[in-house]
């Protein structure tokens, strides 16, 4: 017979783990009933997105990509279960232990939640909600359990009461009765400390309360899901109709594609549009209550409802956006034609006050971003954008609307779920990255990239294709040029461009490749006469600079 030993690791573990589970799901159907941003993990999630160092989020960036949120939500995931496995194993010590814990834990997310933007004490229901039924979970689990041996006096019961006589009566009996069974050929069930008292492990009991725990943390969270908006939000995307443009677009010329495989379409499809933001979990705006609000520095304040954003006039813009986050080569940067309303006209309609030089929009995340007021007044297509190549704006893109300046990295420019945008002054107010040390205004700078042939290729003897594309964004690519083996510099035959504000493809396709390895650069220059400089700077703070170039193998 095991006696004096504690509860087994693997039983205590899926005690705390059930019970986390719990906690999970009952928050998550509190945030859908409450405010689907008070969802407690999620604001966890953001305030450590919040917390973290510019260099460490870069890193994370160029490390994973457009997977940073999974994996940093995996990474909360992974740590909530250690975290519960650990309550689990106090509670079975002492339940007192384990609800102190999950107490604890519940402070954490309080404090998480409060720190959010426009939180309210409304906003800490979903975290105490969780976490009072994660205490039940844990105590109901801890009693189907363990269950006191009988005669045990030293035990502390399920109820919380407790048998004052001493452990030693209840060694000796429980030995007895192991003896008694032994010699009857009986079973003899294994026999466990668990704060003071004696207790057996109930298998069955823990089993049927484990999958209680599971199915009630499943059901409370589909239900949460479906409360915070997704479904409702989806259903409205699919059901908007997008009216024709006032303006639309000019229509793309004959030669804007050169249609090479793998060189990068000229209008990037929205399901391969980057998505770079620090929103964890995407926000869902149902575009019935959206309004957008113009304050601060106006002569007439001025909120918009979404029928009264269809309502105005509409034009359509093709207009390449690009991240502050893109490495030289790098992939965050992308095309599309745009349809939305005129942001200049609705800011001279509320009328900015002289003066003002910066507008500070708003997210319904919370985040923020600083655009200077001239540039969005200086007669380019900034836009309050709702459609994005012919259909309704993705969510993971800003739905219902957000905004598009060309010219700017996104920064400082292009707030998706935009609800709020101050009139103000960068001398006054700041904005999410200008306050971790990232430039206040951010022009993107002219670039170019090499699609083909690919970094670490290995190509055979012959005519090759080099091809890429280049852009400088409210000033037009006027040049491409290339160079391999450092070699002389060869121009590039470029693609047409509608506009200056998109990128331009360009190709050479005649290079003699001889066998052996062989470097390829690139530089670009724009309407403005600026070569891109080879100097390679860092992103950090305002854009990347300097040549591409990729290595490849002939043989």
């Amino acid at each position: 017979m095991e006696s004096n030993r504690r509860a087994p690791v693997w039983a205590a573990t899926l005690i705390g783990l059930v019970s986390g589970a719990v906690a999970v799901g009952v928050s998550l159907l509190a945030a859908g009933l409450v405010k689907a941003s008070a969802f407690p993990v999620v604001a966890v999630g953001n305030a450590a997105v919040d917390l973290t160092p510019a260099a460490l989020k870069d890193f994370a960036i160029r490390t994973f990509g457009e997977n940073d949120k999974t994996v940093l939500l995996a990474g909360i995931f992974l740590v909530l279960a250690a975290i519960a496995a650990a309550i689990g194993l106090l509670a079975v010590r002492d339940l007192r232990y384990g609800l102190a814990g999950l107490a604890a834990f519940g402070l954490v997310g309080i404090a998480a939640v409060l720190t959010r933007p426009g939180a309210g004490a409304v906003d800490v229901v979903p975290t105490v909600a969780g976490v009072a039924a994660a205490m039940l979970a844990l105590r109901h689990l801890v009693r189907r359990a363990l269950v006191p041996v009988s005669g045990s006096p030293g035990a502390d019961l399920p109820d919380g009461s407790r048998d004052h006589s001493t452990d030693a009566d209840a060694d000796a009996d429980a030995d007895a009765d192991a003896e008694e069974r032994d010699r009857r050929g009986a079973p003899v069930p294994p026999v466990m400390r668990a704060g003071d008292g004696l207790f057996s492990l109930d298998r069955r009991g823990l089993l049927i309360g484990t999958a209680g725990g599971i199915v009630l943390a499943g059901v409370t969270g589909v239900i949460g899901r479906t409360l915070s908006g997704r479904a409702q939000v989806a259903a409205a995307r699919v059901d908007l109709r997008l009216p024709r443009p006032s303006t639309p677009a000019t229509p793309l010329p004959a030669g804007v594609d050169l249609r090479i495989r793998g060189l990068s379409p000229f209008v990037t499809p929205n399901h391969d549009f980057y998505r770079v933001d620090t929103a964890l979990v995407v926000p869902q705006v149902d575009p019935r209550s959206w309004t957008l609000k113009i304050s601060g520095m106006v002569d007439r304040p001025v909120e918009l409802t979404f029928a009264d954003l269809m309502k105005r006039p509409l034009q359509e813009a093709d207009i390449t956006l690009c991240c502050v986050s893109n490495e030289v080569g790098g992939p965050y940067i992308g095309n599309a034609r745009w349809l939305g309303t005129s942001l200049a006209a609705v800011l001279r309609d509320a009328g900015v006050r002289k003066g003002a030089d910066m507008l500070l929009s708003t997210s319904a995340d919370g985040w923020t971003s600083g655009t200077p007021v001239d540039v969005v007044l200086d007669g380019r297509d900034a836009l309050l954008a709702f459609g994005m190549n012919g259909e309704a704006l993705p969510v993971d893109h800003g739905f219902p609307v957000r905004q598009v300046v060309p010219g700017l990295y996104g920064y400082v420019s292009a707030t998706k779920w935009v609800t709020e945008i101050k009139v103000t002054r960068f001398d006054e107010d700041e904005a999410y990255w200008t306050s971790r040390g990232w430039s206040p205004k951010g022009p993107i700078k002219t670039e170019s990239r090499i699609d083909l042939p690919r970094d670490g290729a290995r190509l055979a003897p012959g005519r090759t294709v080099i091809a890429g594309v280049a852009w400088a964004q409210h000033k037009g690519v006027d040049a491409v040029e290339v160079r391999v083996d450092r070699g002389q510099w060869r121009q590039a035959r470029l693609a047409e461009a509608p506009t200056a504000d998109t990128w331009r493809q360009w190709v050479i396709d005649d290079w003699d490749a001889t066998p052996g390895d062989h470097t390829i650069e690139v530089r670009a220059t724009d309407a403005t006469g600026y070569t891109q400089t080879a100097d390679r700077v860092g992103v950090i703070p305002d854009g990347a600079t300097g040549w591409h170039s990729v290595s490849v193998q002939v043989a």
